[in-house]
C-alpha cells in the first residue's frame, strides 16, 4: 500500500507520532500529513496509514493507535507508542531506504529499537517517569521535542501545525543521526576484529582510527586488552576501556603521575619524548607520534599489570 496520507491527531503533539511520521515519510515522501480528529479522516482506507489516534491497531488495515483497551504490548510486556509500532512494521523498510545493508539490518533494527523507540514508547504511556533523573528530566528526547510546541498565546491549529513541521525536520535530525551512529558501530565491529587478530596476546590494541572498539573487543573475548591506541586529526591518542557499557570504570586507568599534565611536564613525568596531554581522570591521554603513542601505552601497561589491574 502507497498511502496519499499520514494521518494523526491535530492539537499538541508528543514524541511519538512524531517520530513515526519521520519514519513514513521517509518511506512515503509523496504522502500528505494530515493532522485531524475528524471522524471522515479516522475512517479506514486505502489511501491511508493513521497513527496515534483512532483507537485502533491493525497493521493490515494501516491503523496504528495504542490508547485503547487491549493496546498492543512487546512480547515482554513493555507497551508501544505508536512509534514503537511504526518501527515495528516499517522500521526495516526505513532502513534499506535509508542505505543500511541488508547483512547489518536486523542488528541495527533491534539495536535502535532498544536504545531509541522503547524509551519513547515508555514515556509516552507513562511506563517510565523523566523525573528520576532529576536536573536531566527535561534534557530526554521526549521532554525536548515537546518544547517546540507553541506557547500558550499562539494558538490555533496554524500555530500548531507550523511547529509540528518544524518539530519534524529536528526529529529526522535525531532519528537519522541514531541510524547512523548504530549502522556505523557495525561497520567498525569488522575492523575492530580484524585489528584484534593481528594484535595478538598483546594488550595494546592500534586502530587506523577512531572508531567504536569496546562491542567488538567483548564480542572477540579479547579480555587481555588495557589500551587503545589510534591517530587523529593531528596527533594520536591513548585510551582506556570500559569495563561495562554503563558507568566509566576502565579494565586499567593510564599512570596516577601522569594526570593532568601536559607538554614537558608530562614528557618528564613519563619518559616519552613527544607527549603531550594526560587527563585528569586518566582514561585518555594524546602523543604526537604514533612512536609516544605506543611507549606510552607500554609503559602504562606495565604500571596497570604491577599494580594487579592487568585482568578484564
Amino acid at each position: 500500500m502507497i498511502p496519499d496520507f499520514l494521518v494523526t491527531h491535530s492539537g499538541g503533539f508528543h514524541a511519538d507520532e512524531l517520530l513515526s511520521s519521520v519514519i513514513l515519510t521517509r518511506l512515503f515522501p509523496e504522502a500528505r500529513i494530515v493532522r485531524s480528529r475528524a471522524p471522515e479522516w479516522l475512517k479506514p482506507g486505502a489511501d491511508r496509514i493513521i497513527y496515534d489516534v483512532g483507537g485502533q491497531y491493525d497493521a493490515a488495515a494501516g491503523l496504528f493507535d495504542h490508547h485503547q483497551r487491549g493496546a498492543p504490548v512487546r512480547e515482554d510486556g513493555q507497551p508501544y507508542s505508536s512509534f514503537g509500532l511504526i518501527w515495528k512494521h516499517y522500521g526495516r523498510a526505513y532502513l534499506a531506504a535509508f542505505g543500511v545493508p541488508e547483512a547489518h539490518a536486523e542488528a541495527v533494527h533491534a539495536a535502535f529499537d532498544a536504545r531509541f523507540v522503547l524509551p519513547v514508547d515508555l514515556v509516552d504511556n507513562g511506563a517510565l517517569d523523566p523525573s528520576v533523573a532529576g536536573p536531566l528530566a527535561g534534557l530526554t528526547l521526549s521532554a525536548l521535542l515537546e518544547t517546540l510546541k507553541p506557547v500558550f498565546d499562539e494558538s490555533g491549529q496554524e500555530a500548531e501545525d507550523r511547529s509540528f513541521h518544524q518539530a519534524l525536520s529536528i526529529a529526522r535530525a535525531f532519528v537519522e543521526a541514531g541510524v547512523s551512529q548504530r549502522a556505523a558501530k557495525l561497520r567498525a565491529e569488522a575492523l575492530v576484529l580484524q585489528q584484534i587478530a593481528l594484535a595478538g596476546e598483546s594488550r595494546v590494541l592500534e586502530l587506523p582510527r577512531g572508531m567504536p572498539f569496546r562491542p567488538a573487543i567483548v564480542k572477540a573475548g579479547a579480555d587481555h586488552l588495557l589500551f587503545v591506541v589510534h591517530p587523529r586529526e593531528n596527533d594520536w591518542c591513548l585510551t582506556g576501556i570500559r569495563k561495562a557499557d554503563e558507568g566509566f570504570e576502565l579494565r586499567a586507568d593510564l599512570p596516577a603521575a601522569w594526570a593532568g599534565l601536559t607538554n614537558g611536564d608530562l614528557e618528564a613525568a613519563c619518559g616519552v619524548a613527544g607527549a603531550r596531554f594526560c587527563h585528569n581522570g586518566r582514561f585518555i591521554a594524546a602523543a604526537a607520534t604514533r612512536e609516544a603513542a605506543l611507549a606510552m601505552a607500554e609503559l602504562a601497561v606495565k604500571e596497570a599489570v604491577s599494580a594487579g589491574s592487568g585482568q578484564a
